[in-house]
């Protein structure tokens, strides 16, 4: 079969245009098809075109619930993680209606897990010298930038996580002369100090303590009668100084949930 021949959609039969084809194990995919999947979807080259008929019907069914979904609690900004607690169902969006955007609507027994990673880079500051050269303060300054994103581990036929960044542009921060460092030897400088860093921080602890909530206490209800519940609530943990995880031994600087392994602080 030529480069350019006629090729047409294994899934709907439509014939594809140039560029529009999305290749699959065993067929070929148009791009409209394929907007209809998961957008948590990453396996779309080694499925067969069984697979994503059955994916895009699911698809359909889970627009029922879109439309039945009705918003009871909203965490974050750009990309929210919205709660039906009366459904007990969650999504991540950022669309505002719901049954046109259609996004994954999971049950609260879906999730096995919450955690945030916060990214950390920074870049050296330079100063020009007499003969006008870029020459390093002493000791070093930097400015530090920080990304913070969320990881929801979930149970799902077509995806196992739900990663998202809470932030919509980095957070930089350089170290007023009161917090630099004064020696070569000394640690980084607190990134609590600053209020963006601090935002979104808890943030991200309140949407990590909010699952882990809904998560428990939906093991409770499901638990069989006449045995002990698992608990049903977490306390929120301080939030702030330094602590060690107890279930990996990860230091963490600040926070509620370890930045290692997404462990509640105890």
């Amino acid at each position: 079969m030529g480069l350019f021949d006629k090729k047409y959609c294994d899934v709907c039969g439509e014939k594809i245009g140039l560029l529009g084809n999305r290749k699959l194990e065993d067929g070929n995919l148009c791009k409209e098809c394929a907007r209809k999947l998961s957008p948590w979807f990453s396996d779309r080259r080694s499925s067969t075109v069984e697979e994503i008929k059955q994916q895009l019907a699911y698809r359909e069914e889970n627009r029922k619930k879109a439309a039945q979904f009705r918003t009871t609690r909203a965490l974050g900004e750009d990309r929210k993680v919205l709660l039906d607690e009366e459904h007990r169902w969650f999504t991540v969006t950022r669309a505002r209606d719901l049954e046109e955007a259609n996004p994954d609507i999971l049950d609260y027994d879906a999730i096995t897990g919450c955690r945030m990673d916060i990214d950390e880079s920074k870049t050296e500051l330079m100063r020009e010298n007499a003969d006008g050269k870029e020459v390093s303060y002493v000791p070093p300054r930097y400015e530090y930038s920080y990304d913070f994103e969320i990881v929801i581990s979930v149970r799902h036929p077509y995806f196992d996580e739900m990663r998202f960044r809470l932030n919509g542009s980095s957070v930089d921060f350089e170290p007023s002369a009161m917090l630099r460092p004064k020696s070569f030897n000394a640690g980084r400088p607190d990134p609590e100090s600053c209020a963006e860093y601090r935002k979104y921080r808890q943030m991200g602890d309140e949407i990590c303590l909010c699952l882990e909530e809904a998560r428990r206490g939906s093991a409770a209800e499901d638990a069989v009668p006449g045995e002990a519940p698992a608990v049903l609530q977490t306390e929120a943990a301080p939030s702030s100084g330094p602590w060690t995880c107890s279930a990996c031994g990860g230091a963490n600087s600040r926070g509620g949930f370890c930045e290692y392994c997404g462990s509640p602080r105890q």
